[in-house]
């Protein structure tokens, strides 16, 4: 994919497929570790490369069945561990972004 963003840094750009097969770019934050599994917390991108304001999507990381190293991203539905995840990832990055409750 030959997407450009003038002056943005890509290595921190995540491009997913909603249910619909549309691709979504989101922001790579932070992975938390949670009982034993890893969640990813990304940002939703505007097509100019924007952060758009608002909620984090956080996603559970699962390996493939394959022998590759590719990870797939699959929904949380519970939320008690979105809360919890979202709490750590809080934590950590309590100095560098403005939280709203």
């Amino acid at each position: 994919m030959d997407e450009n963003f003038e002056g943005e840094d890509l290595d921190n750009i995540v491009i997913l497929n909603d249910e619909e097969g549309n691709e979504v770019k989101f922001e790579f934050l932070d992975v938390v570790e949670l009982d034993d599994e890893e969640y990813v917390v990304l940002l939703p991108v505007t097509d100019s490369g924007e952060e758009e304001e608002g909620e984090v999507v956080i996603l559970k990381i699962e390996d493939t069945d394959d022998d590759s190293e590719e990870e797939s991203y699959v929904s949380v539905e519970d939320e008690d561990t979105l809360n919890r995840v979202f709490e750590i990832f809080k934590e950590r990055f309590k100095d560098d972004f403005d939280f709203v409750d």
